[in-house]
């Protein structure tokens, strides 16, 4: 089973927003692509340099379907988990918000991501059919369910709430 993504804008530049200015030949960075035109070679460049890996540098733990039972269902402390997909680029920015959450409420709170792709089983668990999903748990139990991306703020409340239950 392969998630979908709930958004697929996560930007949008109109046409009033652009401004064009000419420039000499000369002044333009050379392409080392023979046979594509400038704009197919623009394109190539500008889509190299906006990858971003989502998780490579991230504050958050990963869990896994086998440390499934132990890390999430068997803890101590309320647990927030966000299934993502690593093609997915709304989970990016929802991923950067769990770091930020993960951290100021450390103690108090366990933050997980899970691949929803590589762990498909848990996805399918879950009921979860699009990413970003954050699934918060207390005492083992599923609690409340945040779909898509959504404010810091909106994160904040629910894990107040369940803090506070």
């Amino acid at each position: 089973m392969a998630a979908s993504c709930c958004s697929t804008a996560v930007f949008s530049i109109s046409r009033s927003q652009t401004r064009c200015r000419v420039v000499p030949a000369t002044q333009l960075p050379q392409m080392n692509q023979p046979g594509l035109s400038f704009r197919a070679q623009r394109s190539l460049q500008a889509r190299k340099s906006v990858r971003v890996s989502s998780h490579g540098d991230s504050r958050t733990a990963v869990v896994t379907g086998k440390s499934w039972d132990k890390l999430i269902i068997d803890s101590e402390l309320p647990v927030l988990v966000e299934f993502y997909a690593s093609w997915c680029g709304p989970c990016r920015m929802v991923h950067r918000v769990i770091d930020e959450i993960s951290t100021e409420y450390s103690g108090r709170l366990k933050c997980f991501v899970l691949d929803a792709d590589t762990d498909s089983q848990m996805a399918a668990d879950y009921d979860i059919k699009a990413v970003p999903v954050v699934l918060l748990f207390k005492n083992g139990e599923k609690r409340d369910t945040v779909v898509g991306t959504m404010s810091k703020d909106f994160y904040v409340a629910a894990i107040e709430r369940i803090l506070a239950s």
